[in-house]
Formats: C-alpha cells, sequence, structure tokens
C-alpha cells in the first residue's frame, strides 16, 4: 500500500514539475538546499556485481543501458564514450525537473562551488540532457539532481549495465547478474541455506559449464626468465592493473591480470581479447601462445618493470598474413592485490552461489509440489 501511495505521489510530482514553467537555476547562483523528505533511494547494483574500468573497455562510442534509484530521475537514452580509459556519457532524462546535475550526494553539491554543476542541453524535441563522467560500470554512483520546481537538491544513484554494451566490446565475459540476483531474490525469501552436497554439485557445474577459471588461463609452470624483475613478496599469484598501448586500438588484454611471482621473480598472465596473436617478443625472447585452439591467445611474459612502458611485440594474422605490431605495457605496482580481484574469479565465486541457491530452489519447489499434491 505504502509502495502504490509512494508510486501516486511521484507521478503526481512528475505532472506538476512538467506543467509548470521552466525555471532554469542560474549555474553562478547558489544551490544549498537539500530535500530531507525523499524516499530512500533504492538499491540500484545486481548481487555479485564487479566494477569494469575504462581500460577494459575498447574505445568507442555506444548506446548503454543506465539503472536508477528514482522513477523521478529515468534515463531513456544514454551514450557512452570510452577513450583512452576514460568514460563519460551524454544521458537523457524522461522529465524536464532538473536544471542542473551534480556528481555526488546532495549535500557535497549544496557545499561545491557552481561551476561545478552540469547544466543541462536541451534538444529539439526539447529533452534534457547532461554531459557526466562514468567511474566504473555495473558500480553505482551519486548523481544529484537540482530540482527547478522545489529549488532543491535530491539525491539520486546511477549505473551503467555493461552487459547491455555491444558483444566483444568488453575484454571479459561477464556473468548472467539478472539469473544471480533471482537466485539470491529466492533465497532470501525461503531462507534456505545450500546443503554442503547441494553447494558442492552447484560448484562443479558451474567451474565445468559456466566460467572460464582462473587456473584455465594460468599457465602450469612459470617461465624462468633471468630479465625478469625481483620482487620482494611471497611466491604466488596476485592480481595487478595494466595498461596496453600501440596498434590499432581494436585489439585489448585482460586487465586487471594474474601477476606471478616465483623464485621472486615477476611475471604476467596476458590475454587478449583475439584469438588472432601466435606470439609475442619481449626484450630479446620469443613467447609462444599457450591457448587452446579458437581461445583468446594467451602469453606467459616476464615484468622487466614497473610504472614504465615496456616495449613488446604481438604477432597477429587477423590481417591474413602474418604481422608484428609494436606495442607498450605498463604495469601499476601500487594496484597489485588478491587473486580474488580478478574479475573471472569474482565471477566464480558469485556463480557457484547463484548455481547452489538455484539447486535449492528447485528441491524447495519439489517439497512444496508435494506436499501440495498429498
Amino acid at each position: 500500500m505504502k509502495k502504490n501511495i509512494a508510486r501516486l505521489l511521484s507521478i503526481f510530482a512528475a505532472a506538476t514539475a512538467l506543467s509548470s514553467p521552466a525555471h532554469i537555476f542560474a549555474a553562478d547562483s547558489t544551490a544549498t538546499a537539500v530535500s530531507q523528505d525523499q524516499l530512500p533511494a533504492e538499491e540500484v547494483s545486481k548481487y555479485g556485481m564487479v566494477p569494469i574500468y575504462g581500460f577494459d573497455v575498447t574505445d568507442g562510442t555506444y548506446s548503454v543501458e543506465v539503472d536508477s534509484s528514482s522513477s523521478m530521475f529515468r534515463v531513456i537514452d544514454a551514450q557512452l564514450t570510452v577513450k583512452n580509459g576514460e568514460m563519460t556519457a551524454r544521458i537523457t532524462l524522461s522529465g524536464t525537473g532538473y536544471s542542473m546535475l551534480y556528481q555526488g550526494t546532495g549535500q557535497e553539491a549544496a557545499a561545491a562551488d557552481p561551476e561545478e554543476y552540469i547544466p543541462y542541453i536541451e534538444d529539439k524535441e526539447g529533452r534534457y540532457s547532461y554531459e557526466i563522467s562514468v567511474p566504473a560500470l555495473n558500480a553505482a554512483f551519486p548523481c544529484a539532481g537540482f530540482s527547478q520546481k522545489k529549488q532543491q537538491w535530491y539525491d539520486r544513484n546511477l549505473l551503467f549495465d555493461a552487459s547491455s554494451l555491444p558483444e566483444g566490446t568488453i575484454a571479459f565475459a561477464l556473468p548472467d547478474y539478472d539469473r544471480i540476483q533471482e537466485a539470491m531474490e529466492l533465497l532470501e525469501a525461503s531462507d534456505a541455506v545450500p546443503s554442503a552436497e547441494n553447494g558442492t554439485a552447484a560448484a562443479e557445474t558451474a567451474q565445468e559449464e559456466n566460467v572460464q577459471t582462473a587456473e584455465e588461463i594460468i599457465v602450469t609452470e612459470p617461465l624462468v626468465s633471468d630479465t625478469a624483475m625481483e620482487m620482494d613478496m611471497d611466491d604466488g599469484e596476485y592480481s595487478i592493473e595494466m595498461y596496453l598501448e600501440g596498434g590499432s586500438g581494436k585489439a585489448t588484454v585482460v586487465t586487471p591480470n594474474i601477476l606471478t611471482v616465483k623464485n621472486g621473480r615477476a611475471y604476467a598472465t596476458l590475454q587478449w581479447s583475439s584469438s588472432n596473436y601466435d606470439y609475442m617478443i619481449v626484450g630479446n625472447e620469443k613467447y609462444l601462445n599457450q591457448a587452446e585452439e579458437n581461445a583468446n591467445s594467451l602469453f606467459q611474459i616476464p615484468v622487466t618493470a614497473m610504472d614504465e612502458s615496456i616495449p613488446v611485440i604481438g604477432d597477429t594474422t587477423a590481417m591474413g598474413d602474418a604481422h608484428e605490431v609494436s606495442y607498450t605495457v605498463t604495469f601499476f605496482r601500487d594496484s597489485i592485490g588478491s587473486k580474488s580481484q580478478l574479475p573471472q574469479e569474482a565471477a566464480k565465486r558469485v556463480l557457484l552461489i547463484a548455481f547452489a541457491v538455484i539447486i535449492v530452489g528447485g528441491i524447495l519447489n519439489h517439497i512444496i509440489k508435494k506436499k501440495n499434491r498429498a
């Protein structure tokens, strides 16, 4: 009942705002009022979502779906532009109730310099658009709106859905977050806890059929190279962010990727977005593709330096004849973290949970039907 009342109030407020004369709040004015009586912002992210940053997305401009925490702040069109790891977007709202936006909370907007406010751009159809930056895909971020009618800031959250981008735009495959969300909602509704036996079966199913696990892309025996830099770290596997530059820009590599420390030296596992690379050259050494047939090319190379460009060569057959293409790769020391931060590792954990929940849900459904028949 409360939800229906809130929905009716929202519709009434939207109709009032659209029928009233537009009041444009001057960018050099001070907007200090913040709404205190708005409904709590709904959660816009889905269970298990992992942030995807600009370096993981191929440069270009794409239509993208955007989820909003408020029906009064509905995005009807969004054009995402990715360039050199930075992401920006022009979003178009369904209404004309907001004279400006601020990337942050309403409280932060009220205290900010008016020069930081984002004014609307009106198109030929009278719709309001705004140019904003996008910190990451699949991660909600605050974006306050200033109401022309109420003359106050309203807290809103936006989430750019990476799964709505064209296939191949992102350097790695994404889980089906909608299915996972449904599974988690089923778990919450039933208060069920997966049994160890069912959980193990689900884990095996997910591992075999649905997830390219980290083990599948790690070379069994890491290379031994005197050119690999020494690391003051325990031997083991870590995650590390990297940046690839050069070539046509069409091919990318997965980041973060796997950093292997063996005998105190550093090696990186590079997985390309293409299956056309047959070898790489680092320094004077050649490294062959270690991926299975038709899988994206995979190499393990020595990391010779951190926080500076390392020249490498990738030999590609994408253009028919083999061509050696010059690139540089940069590994960022400050980004070194747990292997669990890898996208494929996060996806594996989420899918294991989801499949366990789905199995338990099926069992519960069977029990309920059996009881009803009895």
